[in-house]
Parts: structure tokens; sequence; C-alpha cells
């Protein structure tokens, strides 16, 4: 899985918005050839891998997209879950890959291209689910099984939501199903694409729930993930909208997410981030 590459460009630096000479951020990557980019080592939205190469959905959309404008080259920082806004925010990369998902909460802090994927929730479970774990209700009926979540996640806060007893807050995707793997959870709460693709790498008797939507107040909680720069990046987002727009009509969107388990079912809709960011 290459998480030990932890620490890649991590002492990475760079400046954010205009510079003195009032040169946009777009123009200052072009200039020095190459993104860099913040992932929380989640397998497939975004992650390092062996030869220390950023992999997965997250970051192949952003490969492509900075190469379409003019772009070459991606350097991942690897942070936790709950470290990729603030280290956005203080200028440690320009972009967060990561499949984070647009929630008005977040869109407070950054902005968001249009969305770029989605996927079901699941639990990564032993085989046999033998608590019979299906949702995170069964989290608040049950006070003797606990589920894993990362820090700062939608997980986090469909399992407050919906009154789970015993939560264990996790930093990334590697603590999870090591706590599952040694009997300290009964669950790991992630996206079911995050789980399948995690199974498929490492294997271990584990299962994978049925996919769901959470409903909360009647309304099926569908959530999309996309790209995300600082808020005064506002020129450099228009032209990534403008180049993802284009992917997705031409096909391109899905061929970047093919490998790493997307299909057409997890392509974006009609829904806009604008939508997303009113909630």
């Amino acid at each position: 899985m290459g998480l030990a590459t932890l620490g890649l460009a991590a002492c990475t630096r760079v400046d954010g918005g205009e510079d003195e000479e009032g040169a946009s951020t777009l123009e200052r990557l072009r200039e020095q050839g190459f993104v860099a980019i913040g992932l929380a080592n989640e397998i497939p939205f975004g992650f390092v891998d062996e030869s220390g190469e950023p992999a997965g959905q997250s970051p192949a959309v952003a490969r492509a997209v900075f190469e379409e404008l003019g772009v070459p080259e991606v350097q991942a920082s690897p942070v936790n879950w709950d470290g990729l806004i603030p280290g956005l925010k203080s200028n440690r990369f320009d972009v967060i890959a990561a499949g984070m998902f647009i929630t008005p909460e977040r869109c407070e802090q950054v902005a968001f291209t249009e969305p770029t994927a989605t996927s079901p929730e699941a639990f990564l479970v032993r085989e046999g689910n033998p608590e019979n774990i299906q949702h995170f209700t069964d989290f608040a009926d049950n006070g003797d099984i606990t589920v894993a979540v990362l820090n700062g996640s939608v997980e986090q806060t469909y399992a407050e939501h919906f009154g789970a007893q015993n939560i264990q807050l996790i930093d990334n995707q590697t603590a999870g199903y090591e706590m599952l793997e040694s009997g300290r959870v009964d669950a790991v709460s992630m996206l079911s694409v995050s789980h399948e693709y995690l199974l498929k790498d490492r294997g271990g008797p584990f299962e994978v729930t049925e996919p769901f939507f959470p409903e909360i107040d009647g309304k099926e909680e569908k959530g999309w993930g996309g790209l995300c720069v600082r808020q005064q990046d506002s020129a450099m987002l228009e032209e990534m909208n403008r180049v993802i727009a284009e992917f997705k009509e031409s096909g391109r969107l899905l061929e970047l997410g093919e490998e790493w388990g997307f299909t057409e079912a997890d392509l974006p809709d009609d829904t806009t981030t604008a939508e997303l960011c009113e909630g």
C-alpha cells in the first residue's frame, strides 16, 4: 500500500492566492511545473503507492486536470484526514485530492470543484457479519459494539446523528483495518468502494456490508466528492471546473476512475457544488 511513505513532500510549503506581483496560483504552478496535492492515504480515493507516487481516483483526476492546464507533475503530501483542510489553508499544498465530500461546513472553509464521484456507505466487518451490522442505527441499538470512523469525516457525522454509543475515532484507513483485525472494533465505516478496494489489496477474514445511502429527515444523503482549493483561488477553480466538465462530457472522468473500482453509477449527476454547499 505504500503507507510507509507518509511524509513524502510533507515539508513542502506553497504560497496561496496571488503573490506580491499579482501572479495567480495557476500561473505559479505552471512556472514551477508541479502542483502539490494533499491526500489522506485512503484507498482508492487518494493514497501514496509503493513507488512513492500519488495514486487513486482523486489524484488521477487532479493529474489529468492539471496536465490540461499546463502543469505536468503532481507531488503528494499525505496527512491525516482531519489535517487536510488545515493543511490547505496554511499553504502546505495547493489542492486537496482525497475524494472529500462537499458539505456546507466544509464550504465555509474551502472551495470545491464540481463533483467528480460518489459512493454509498458500507461497513467493513468480520466474515459472516456476526453482529449483523447494516446501518449506523445498529450502534445506537447495541451499546456493546463499536464502530471506527475517520476523525472529521461524514461517517463521524452520521454515527453521531444516529446515536451510536461507541465510536472510535481514527486518523486513517489503515488504523481502522488494524483495529478490526485485532478485535478492538466491530466495524469500520467508510465508503463502499474504499472497503472493497482495501479488501482486494490486503485480504483478510472480512467482508463488506450491503451499500446504502443514509436517510436524514426524509432525505437521502448521497454525498459527492470533489477536488478543493483555497477560497481565494477562484480563477484556478474556474479553469479546473471547465476541464472537469469536458471530462464528464467526453467520458474521460469515467476512464480515470475505472482503474480504482469506480463505475458509471459513481459518476456525477446534475447535482451542483452550489446545491451541496447550501445543504
